[in-house]
């Protein structure tokens, strides 16, 4: 979402092109690959620590990137999140190595951060991808329209209730309360379906639900920003803007769908045709680049174009053997983006003694318990389907991960959020995010045998 918010709103950080001195290139070559041993290490560590204790590997992904990040060892830190090279140990080990001027250090940094994201964006897209190839499309038609309800459901009660909330108990103004209330109606689908991979519910009714729903509300969610944002910067809402991204994203996905039996039949033409190594993973990967592309030239989001390219070459005869040929690549690039997510979280916003974190967290105590039963509703939008598991959809509608970060950057870019409602919807997303993973396994409880094999062929 990150890359598409920016690129719709405001940009958050310099472009790649940051001009870098030739002498100092080596240097952000040793910058980025310290970073992904470091990246590598701590998902890995984390990772196995949470198998170990019976939690999700995602949320030791995360809680690594956490230990990693600014809030304790400051070994991957971010300049847009606020860091600067004198924070980053890395940068302290390549200075030690080879001396540079302030102004040397600062460009090795800013380059060595823009790679890491960018290799962490791309991490979620081939997570998207993949999880596009282990969905079902007939199953995720037939409950469309529950998933419709569910996200409809999840965008409008946390908004309302936390923009009124805010302006009502703490008086708020109203363009900041409404930013606020805005940032409730973030999902994580990266986060919530590897969780459902990982468990093996990914292709339960409840899992179907959920992953639709979230696709569903990443969508909302643009559109919802795109509207809160030009409030923010001219008092009015541009209703051209809202009514192309309407039209653009339902277009798109409906569309890639649609036409998935004519990409399927030029998939494997193509992929019969080549003879050399790589004759299948290479052109599906062109594939599920172009749709990211796509998606994120028309104002959508890159990882919305990866999961529709991996729900149409889900339909391939080649499609089990497509995903054995990503899953390596995925264990390569996705761990980046969840070690990257915790690694930005600065946790010091939960310290009390800090006077100016204080209101923040009254303030976040509020969102938190908005954005849980906001979300934990969802599962009771669910119509005609007796026996379903409504815990288990309002759970994996909880998290907001990335997503709810890059509503505080942009909010707080765009002047609208002060610093303790910042720091408030920080802390929202930090809790939301590390709760639900463990709660979701608890709300889905013992797997079926059906379901544990999935979870095996995830793992």
């Amino acid at each position: 979402m990150m890359n598409a918010l920016g690129t719709l709103l405001i940009p958050l950080a310099p472009l790649l092109a940051t001009e870098v001195d030739v002498d100092h290139a080596p240097l952000v070559l040793a910058a980025v690959l310290l970073s992904l041993v470091i990246i590598y290490l701590a998902s890995k560590i984390g990772g196995e620590l949470s198998r170990l204790i019976g939690f999700p590997p995602v949320l030791g992904e995360l809680i690594g990137g956490v230990v990693v990040g600014a809030s304790a060892l400051h070994l991957l830190v971010f300049p847009e999140s606020g860091a600067i090279s004198a924070d980053s140990v890395i940068m302290t080990i390549l200075h030690w190595m080879s001396p540079l001027t302030s102004e040397g250090m600062a460009s090795v940094f800013e380059s060595q951060g823009e790679v890491v994201s960018v290799l962490a964006e791309i991490g979620v897209i081939i997570l998207l991808f993949e999880i596009g190839l282990e969905s079902d499309v007939k199953e995720l038609q037939k409950v469309g329209d529950q998933a419709a309800i569910v996200a409809c459901v999840g965008v409008a009660v946390p908004f309302g209730a936390g923009t009124a909330g805010l302006m009502y108990f703490f008086n708020v103004p109203t363009i900041p309360a409404i930013f606020a209330g805005a940032a409730l109606t973030a999902t994580s689908i990266g986060i919530t379906s590897k969780v459902l991979s990982e468990i093996g519910q990914l292709k339960s009714k409840e899992g179907q639900i959920i992953v639709g729903a979230a696709v569903i509300d990443d969508i909302l969610g643009i559109i919802v920003l795109a509207v809160v944002a030009s409030l923010a910067k001219t008092g009015e809402i541009d209703i051209l803007n809202v009514v192309y991204l309407i039209v653009s994203a339902t277009a798109f996905l409906l569309g890639a769908i649609l036409l998935g039996n004519v990409f399927n039949k030029s998939f494997v033409f193509t992929a019969n045709l080549l003879k050399t190594r790589g004759n299948l993973i290479i052109p599906a990967f062109v594939f599920a680049f172009l749709m990211a592309f796509i998606g994120n030239a028309i104002h959508l989001e890159a990882i919305l174009g990866a999961f529709a390219a991996g729900l149409v070459l889900e339909e391939t005869d080649e499609r089990k053997e497509l995903d054995e040929q990503v899953k390596p690549v995925a264990d390569m690039l996705v761990p980046i983006f969840f070690v990257s997510v915790g690694a930005k979280v600065d946790l010091s916003v939960l310290n009390p003694l800090v006077p100016e974190n204080r209101e923040g967290l009254i303030i976040a105590i509020f969102l938190i318990l908005v954005a849980i039963v906001g979300k934990l509703v969802t599962g009771w939008a669910v119509f005609g389907q007796p026996g379903i598991n409504r815990w288990a959809i309002g759970i994996g509608m909880i998290p907001r991960g990335e997503v709810g970060l890059v509503f505080a950057a942009i909010g707080a870019a765009s002047g609208a959020l002060n610093k303790p409602l910042q720091a408030a919807i920080i802390i929202m997303v930090i809790l939301t995010t590390f709760l639900s993973p463990p709660f979701l396994r608890l709300a889905f409880g013992k797997a079926s045998p059906e379901a544990e094999s999935q979870g095996d062929i995830a793992q």
